[in-house]
Order: structure tokens, then sequence, then C-alpha cells
């Protein structure tokens, strides 16, 4: 895996920051401070040019309009997200939707299907958030990630392949309430990436699947499991 220059972060469950070849640092789902997975070191969050929201689920955007205040961060998701944080104060947003794409501090990010639901938990009262999506993200230096959110296998994945071909791709494997290793390995069959970050598992004792049943499955494709705050580049 040669990531020319970016550097990939795992902070736990599906949370990932990301440092452009550019220098702009990009956070992908930000659960963070409520995150039990997340180090330490990690839960004062420096600087965040960039916020990629995948759904509406507090596990993945818990911490979004407080880092997004803070740090004057551009909030990217699908259109009812962003309204729903921009009248929670985020300044800044860039609302997209399926199958479009948008450059964000250098980077091309492409919204994908996710098989997923998407409500928003706001005080004792559940917002529609549009829907659960997934993003392509392509950076200057031609590599290509694929941050599939929260889902299941779905048959669409194949056009992901066709279309942007992203070569690692960041996929759930905890089951319950995402794909499980068994599934992950089939959407590998699909998206046929050459290496794969496994997510969305260990959070709790509910998300049961592990890397190493996805590798079993998948013996030609790279399975990198990252430990909470790893970072490879």
């Amino acid at each position: 895996m040669n990531l020319k220059g970016i550097k990939v972060t795992w902070l736990g469950h599906s949370a990932f920051r990301i440092e452009t070849p550019e220098g702009k640092r990009l956070y992908v789902d930000p659960w963070i401070a409520g995150n039990p997975m997340c180090p330490e070191s990690e839960k004062n969050v420096q600087r965040a040019d960039v916020l990629i929201c995948t759904h509406g689920h507090f596990d993945h955007i818990a911490d979004a309009v407080d880092v997004a205040k803070k740090h004057d961060s551009v909030a990217v998701g699908i259109y009812e997200l962003c309204l729903w944080l921009e009248k929670k104060g985020v300044k800044q947003t860039a609302p997209m939707n399926k199958g479009g794409t948008q450059t964000v501090a250098d980077v091309k990010i492409t919204m994908v299907h996710a098989v997923h639901s998407c409500g928003i938990q706001d005080g004792d009262q559940i917002v529609y958030g549009g829907e659960a999506c997934g993003y392509v993200l392509e950076f200057s230096n031609g590599v290509k990630l694929y941050h599939a959110g929260d889902t299941n296998v779905f048959g669409d994945m194949a056009i992901i392949r066709d279309l942007y071909a992203p070569k690692i791709c960041m996929l759930p494997i905890g089951d319950r309430f995402t794909m499980s290793p068994r599934e992950a390995a089939y959407a590998c069959t699909l998206l046929q990436p050459e290496t794969v970050i496994p997510m969305h598992f260990g959070t709790f004792p509910l998300l049961t699947g592990k890397p190493s049943e996805l590798q079993a499955l998948v013996p030609k494709v790279k399975v990198v499991e990252l430990k909470p705050g790893q970072t490879i580049s």
C-alpha cells in the first residue's frame, strides 16, 4: 500500500483523521470525545479543516458540531444532514448527494451509496437526516480511498469499482449493525481492492466481527488491522 504522502490515522470505530499531501486535515465520521476506542491523546482536536460525515447516527457525528465551531471546519454531508448542522450553528457546510462530486481542500469527494438508516437523535427527537452514504476520496497524488460508512454489502459496489476503482477500502466488519466479515469478504469480490482497513468493530460487545476473520476469507487482499491512534502513510 503506497499512500504517497497521505497520512491515515484510525481513531477507533469509523473515525479517521486523514492528512493530505498539502497538509490539510480531514476527519471522517468525527466521533471522538465519547469514543471508547479513541486514545486520550487524540481527543483534543488541534485542527480540522474538513469534516466528512457518512450519516447522522451519534457514533459518526457526535463531535461534528463542536469541532466545526471551534476550528471553522467545512462539514461535508448529505443535504439534510448539512441543514441540521447549520441549524446547530455550523457556519461552513458543503452539502451534496449521491453520485455527486465536489472538491474540498484539494480532495475530490464523491458521495456513493450505502445501505443503512440515518435518523439523527436530537434531544428526545429523531430527526430525518437524509440517507446514509459512503465516500470515494481522490487526492492530488492520484490515490483513492473508499470509506463505506455503515452499510451491508450491496451489488452496486461493483459500480463503485468500475467508475472509481479505489484500491484502498475502509469497510465495516462488526456485524449486528453493519456488514459481518462474511459480507465484507463478498464486498471485496465486488470492489476488488488491494488493501482493506477494517472499521466499526470491537467498540461494543455487540460488534463481534474480527479482522482476522475477514483476512481468512480474502487471502489475496491485504487486510490492515490498525490499532486506535495508529498512523499509516
